[in-house]
C-alpha cells in the first residue's frame, strides 16, 4: 500500500483506535488534540525508541523473528522517509506516534499492529521527550563550555585593563577588566552543573510503564533502558508516565542561565554607550536605524537580553500546567512540549550569540582606565593604608577617608589630588607614602587575597579556567 493510498484509514477515530467510537470527532476537537504540528521533532527518539521495544519483544519471545525483522525494516524505510523529507505527515493522526505507526502499517501491514505490544503513548511519550531533551542538554552543556572558552581568551587578553567595578550602578573600586569577566565564567560554570545535575536524574527510561500500571507481558525494561543508553529503567510505573519534572528542571536551568546571559548583556548594552564608551562590537552584532544615521544599536545583546522573559514564562507556562494533575497521565501534559522546545531553541539561540558576542567584544582600555579614575574609586584604599600603616580602627579610618571625599568634592578634585597637607589636616598620622596607593593600578594590584582582581591572581584564575574548558 502507498502512503497516498492510505487516507480511508487515516483519522483519530479510524485504525486502531476506532473501535471504541462511532462518531468522528469535531473539527475543533481535532485542531486542539493534534500535537504533530510541533511533536514532529520527537521522530527520531520515537523511531529509536521503537526499534528497542521491537527488539525487546523479539528476545522475550512476544513477537517471533519474522515479525520483528519486518518492523525493524519498516522502521528503518519510515526513518529514511523523514530524514529525506518525503514523508506526509498528517494532523488527523494526532501526533509522531500514530503517524510513525500509520506509516508503518502501510509499509508491512500485519506485523505493525504488534510492535504497540506492552507500551502505550505514555511511556512512549515520556521515553521520546526524555531522549530528546538529553540530546538538547549535552547541547548546552557543550555550548556552555564554548561560552567560557570565548571568555577565557577574552580575559587573557584583557588582565591588565582596568575598568572601575561597579556596586549600585556607581564606581567603587578598580578591578582587572579579565576579572570582571572572569565572573561570568564562574556564573556559566554553575548553569553547566545545573545542567549535567538534571542530566543524571533525566537519564531512567520509562519505556515499559505502559499506560500507567505496567504490563502482563514478559517484557525485560532493562534491556530497552541499556539499549537506548539510560542508566536503568524508571522504578515506578505511575510516576514514569506522569513526572515531567525532568522538563521542568532543564526549564528552570534555562531560566537562571538566561537570567546570568541578561544581566551580562545589559552590561554590554551600558558599555557600548557614549557615556561610557567602555567596549564596542563591530558591525556583524549590531543594527542600525531607520531615522538616525549615527546610531550603532547593540540590538543582538538587546535580544539576548529579552529571550529571559520567554525562558521564564515557559518555566511559568509548565509549572502551572503541573501543579494540579492527580497520577497518572493526564492529556494536560501534552502542553509540555512547546514550552520546552522553545525553551531549548531560545537557549540554544542566547548561548551561541554571546560567543559570537565576546569573540568581537574589543575593550576601549583608555575609556576604562579614565572611569576608573572617577568616583573615588581608591577611596577604600585610603582607609585600608590608615588602618595598616597608620594603626588606625577601621572605623576610624572609614571616617577620615570620608571627609578627605568630601574636602575632594568641594574643591573639584580627585582623592589622589588634593594636597597632603589638606590630608594631614584630616589625619596627622597621614604621610607622602599614601600617595603609592592612590592610583587604580596600586589598587587592583593590592588586592590578592583568593579570588581577588589582583593581575597575578587573576592570570591564576584564568589557567584554572582553561584546563577545566579544554583550552
Amino acid at each position: 500500500m502507498t502512503q497516498e493510498t492510505s487516507s480511508t484509514e487515516t483519522g483519530a477515530r479510524t485504525g486502531v483506535l476506532s473501535a471504541r467510537f462511532s462518531e468522528k470527532t469535531h473539527d475543533l476537537m481535532e485542531k486542539i488534540n493534534a500535537s504533530i504540528g510541533y511533536d514532529k521533532r520527537l521522530w527520531r527518539q520515537d523511531i529509536t525508541g521503537s526499534l528497542a521495544h521491537a527488539e525487546m519483544l523479539r528476545n522475550r519471545k512476544i513477537i517471533d523473528e519474522a515479525d520483528y525483522q519486518a518492523i525493524r525494516t519498516g522502521l528503518e524505510s519510515v526513518y529514511a522517509e523523514i530524514e529525506s523529507g518525503e514523508f506526509v505527515f498528517k494532523t488527523e493522526l494526532e501526533d509522531i506516534h500514530m503517524n510513525v505507526e500509520s506509516r508503518l502499517r502501510e509499509l508491512i501491514g500485519a506485523p505493525a499492529g504488534r510492535l504497540h505490544t506492552a507500551r502505550s503513548r505514555n511511556d512512549q511519550v515520556a521515553t521520546d521527550l526524555r531522549l530528546w531533551l538529553r540530546d538538547a542538554t549535552d547541547e548546552i552543556i557543550e555550548l556552555l563550555t564554548q561560552f567560557q572558552q570565548a571568555l577565557l581568551k577574552k580575559a587573557e587578553a584583557n588582565i591588565e585593563t582596568i575598568m572601575p567595578g561597579f556596586t549600585h550602578l556607581q564606581a567603587a573600586q578598580p578591578v582587572s577588566f579579565a576579572h570582571h569577566l572572569l565572573a561570568y565564567v564562574e556564573t556559566a560554570k554553575r548553569d553547566q552543573s545545573r545542567f549535567q545535575d538534571a542530566r543524571k536524574r533525566l537519564n531512567e527510561c520509562p519505556l515499559g510503564a505502559a499506560a500507567l500500571a505496567g504490563t502482563p507481558h514478559p517484557i525485560d525494561r532493562f534491556f530497552t533502558a541499556e539499549k537506548l543508553g539510560f542508566d536503568a529503567p524508571t522504578r515506578n510505573s505511575l510516576d514514569s508516565v506522569s513526572a515531567r519534572d525532568f522538563a521542568l528542571e532543564f526549564m528552570a536551568n534555562a531560566a537562571i542561565c538566561g537570567v546570568h546571559l541578561s544581566r551580562f548583556c545589559e552590561e554590554i548594552v551600558i558599555w557600548m554607550t557614549p557615556q561610557f564608551g567602555f567596549v564596542s562590537l563591530s558591525d556583524r552584532w549590531t543594527t542600525g536605524s531607520s531615522i538616525m544615521p549615527q546610531k550603532k544599536n547593540p540590538d543582538a545583546a538587546e535580544l539576548v537580553r529579552a529571550k529571559t522573559g520567554r525562558l521564564n514564562g515557559n518555566l511559568i507556562a509548565l509549572l502551572t500546567v503541573m501543579k494540579g494533575l492527580p497520577l497518572a497521565y493526564s492529556k494536560d501534559m501534552q502542553e509540555d512540549k512547546e514550552a520546552l522546545f522553545d525553551t531549548v531553541d531560545t537557549i540554544r539561540i542566547a548561548l551561541s550569540a554571546m560567543c559570537g558576542m565576546v569573540d568581537d567584544l574589543q575593550a576601549r582600555p583608555e575609556k576604562m582606565l579614565a572611569a576608573a579614575h572617577t568616583g573615588h574609586c581608591v577611596a577604600t584604599d585610603v582607609a585600608d593604608w590608615l588602618v595598616t600603616k597608620a594603626g588606625l580602627p577601621f572605623r576610624e579610618a572609614y571616617n577620615a577617608t570620608g571627609k578627605m571625599v568630601r574636602f575632594a568634592d568641594e574643591h573639584g578634585v580627585g582623592l589622589h589630588e588634593i594636597p597632603i597637607e589638606a590630608m594631614q589636616a584630616i589625619e596627622p598620622k597621614i604621610t607622602m607614602k599614601i600617595l603609592e596607593v592612590l592610583t587604580p593600578h596600586a589598587s587592583v594590584s593590592a588586592r590578592k587575597s583568593y579570588g581577588g582582581t589582583n593581575f597575578d591572581a587573576v592570570r591564576k584564575q584564568i589557567e584554572q579556567g582553561k584546563i577545566l574548558c579544554g583550552l
